[in-house]
């Protein structure tokens, strides 16, 4: 009887092949990776600016509506106890009365910069209930 001329295993070409596909591979996977951690963060903040735009309609709400008036300010996402991003965003709000003073229209303007400039904007409705 001779032996078999097959080999029981693996040559180093064919290694070195599934190393590189599998290195490859990989690879694609730490993109994909740095991109979706990108993503979540930008999720965190467009929360973040949300409640804080909330934030500054509860308190116009809550004005008179004679005292309305527009204005800005700069708010630091660590310094609020409901986050924890460490974001700065400027907020800027601006009240566009009725001419029959039935109601308001506020428009609040979240704007932040990451490595990009991002700016988000809500409107509401206010009621004139002081009459």
């Amino acid at each position: 009887m001779t032996p078999s001329k097959k080999s029981k295993g693996f040559s180093l070409i064919e290694v070195l092949i599934a190393l590189v596909i599998l290195s490859i591979t990989l690879l694609a996977l730490a993109g994909l990776m740095v991109q979706t951690t990108r993503n979540n963060s930008f999720g965190n903040n467009i929360t973040e600016a949300s409640t804080f735009a909330q934030d500054a309609f509860e308190r116009l709400r809550g004005r008179p509506y004679n005292s309305m008036t527009g204005g800005t300010d700069v708010i630091t996402g660590l310094t609020n106890p409901r986050s924890s991003t460490g974001q700065v965003y400027t907020r800027t709000w601006t009240i566009v009365k009725n001419p029959d003073s039935t109601h308001a229209e506020a428009t609040i303007t979240m704007s932040w910069s990451d490595p990009t400039n991002h700016s988000i904007s809500f409107k509401y409705n206010i009621l004139n209930l002081d009459e």
